[in-house]
C-alpha cells in the first residue's frame, strides 16, 4: 500500500516551465491544469492578459506555460487619440504588435522604453508626404511634423507678415495633402467724405407764413475713412474699413420759419383778374422761370422787384398766395406797367 501511494505521488508531480512577462522559471507542481497552476503560483489573470496554452488546458510533465499581462497605452497616432491594450513590454514591441509604421516616425518616448503594468502615454507622428505650392513653385517633402507650420519649416519656406496657408497653420498635415502658401500684402487707403449738416428750424411770429429766413448757414463737415486693401498672391481683395474719424464737425444751419398770417387783401387791387394775368405771364405756374433765368413765378418778377416788395429768396420758390399778394402791392405802386403785354388781362 505504501509503495503504491508513493508511485501515485510521483506520477502526479510534474516539472513545468512557467514564464511570466518574459521571465521563465522551472517548478514542480501537482496542478492538473493551467488555471490550477496559476492559482497555486498566485498569478492573477485579467481580461487583457495572454495565457498559452489556454486557460483550463491540462498539464503534463515538461509543459511550458506562458503568461503575458496586458498593458494600457494611451496612443495618439497622427493626432487621433485612443486607448489600446498590448501584451508587449516595450514601446517597439507594442508598435510592431499594433502594426504601426514606425520608420521615420516621431515618438514621444524611446522605442526601447519599457511599458509598465500601469501603462503609459505614447504620441506617434508617422512620416507623410506633403506638397506645398508657394511662389509659383511646387515642393514635396517627407515629414513627421505635427502641424502644417512645422512642415512648412521643414520645407524651407517661411511665412512673413500676414502670410498664411490654405489650411490653418496649426492643423495636422495629412499624407498626400497639397497646401497652398498665400503671400499676403496690405496697403492702407484714406478717403474723405462730406458729413451733412443738420437744419434747426425755429418758429418766428414776426415773419409771414411761407417765408423762411436763414440766420446761420450750415456747413458740411468732413469724415476721414481708412481702409485696408489686402492682396493674396497678387490678387486684390475687397477693401475693409478699419478706422473712421470726424476731422471737421458740420455746422448746423439755423432757419427762422414764419408763422405770421399773411394779408390776402390789398386795397385798390382786390377786384382785378389776377388769374388771367398769371395765365398770360407764366401759364399759371408758380415755379415758372423764363429762359434767361431773370424772371420767375406766376407774375414773372425779377429779383430786385421781388425784394423791394418785401419778398425773400426767389419769387418762384414762394407760395402762389404770397406771389399774388406781392403782385397786388406792385400794381398799387405802378399800375399794370410792369406787365406791358399781359397787363390788360387784369381788367377782363
Amino acid at each position: 500500500f505504501l509503495a503504491g501511494g508513493t508511485s501515485a505521488f510521483v506520477a502526479s508531480d510534474k516539472e513545468i516551465e512557467l514564464s511570466v512577462d518574459g521571465t521563465p522559471r522551472t517548478l514542480h507542481t501537482f496542478a492538473d491544469d493551467v488555471d490550477e497552476l496559476l492559482a497555486d503560483e498566485g498569478v492573477q489573470i485579467g481580461a487583457h492578459d495572454l495565457v498559452a496554452p489556454g486557460r483550463g488546458a491540462e498539464l503534463t510533465n515538461g509543459d511550458a506555460v506562458v503568461v503575458r499581462h496586458g498593458r494600457p497605452v494611451m496612443l495618439t497616432l497622427d493626432g487621433r487619440r485612443r486607448q489600446i491594450w498590448t501584451t508587449a513590454d516595450t514601446v517597439e514591441g507594442a508598435l510592431r504588435q499594433l502594426g504601426v509604421r514606425a520608420q521615420g516616425a516621431f515618438l514621444s518616448v524611446s522605442r526601447s522604453s519599457a511599458i509598465p503594468r500601469s501603462g503609459l502615454a505614447l504620441d506617434v507622428l508617422t512620416e507623410r508626404t506633403v506638397t506645398f505650392m508657394a511662389d509659383g513653385r511646387e515642393r514635396t517633402i517627407r515629414t513627421n511634423a505635427a502641424t502644417v507650420r512645422d512642415a512648412l519649416a521643414d520645407s524651407g519656406l517661411t511665412l512673413h507678415g500676414e502670410d498664411t496657408t490654405s489650411v490653418h497653420p496649426d492643423s495636422f498635415p495629412r499624407d498626400g495633402q497639397t497646401i497652398t502658401v498665400m503671400r499676403v500684402t496690405a496697403d492702407e487707403i484714406v478717403r474723405e467724405e462730406a458729413v451733412p449738416y443738420d437744419v434747426e428750424r425755429t418758429p418766428d411770429a414776426s415773419i409771414f407764413t411761407g417765408t423762411e429766413v436763414v440766420t446761420h448757414r450750415g456747413v458740411p463737415g468732413t469724415r476721414r475713412l481708412t481702409y485696408t486693401v489686402r492682396a493674396v498672391n497678387g490678387v486684390k481683395q475687397k477693401p475693409r474699413k478699419i478706422a473712421e474719424r470726424i476731422v471737421r464737425a458740420p455746422v448746423t444751419e439755423r432757419v427762422r420759419v414764419g408763422t405770421k398770417r399773411r394779408p390776402a387783401s390789398v386795397a385798390g387791387a382786390d377786384g382785378l383778374d389776377w388769374a388771367a394775368l398769371a395765365a398770360c405771364e407764366s401759364g399759371g405756374r408758380p415755379d415758372a422761370v423764363d429762359p434767361s433765368g431773370t424772371y420767375g413765378g406766376l407774375y414773372q418778377f425779377d429779383s430786385g422787384t421781388w425784394r423791394s416788395l418785401g419778398g425773400s429768396g426767389r419769387p418762384q420758390d414762394a407760395s402762389a398766395g404770397e406771389q399774388t399778394f406781392r403782385a397786388k402791392k406792385l400794381y398799387v405802386q405802378r399800375g399794370a406797367s410792369p406787365w406791358p403785354h399781359c397787363g390788360r388781362r387784369l381788367h377782363g
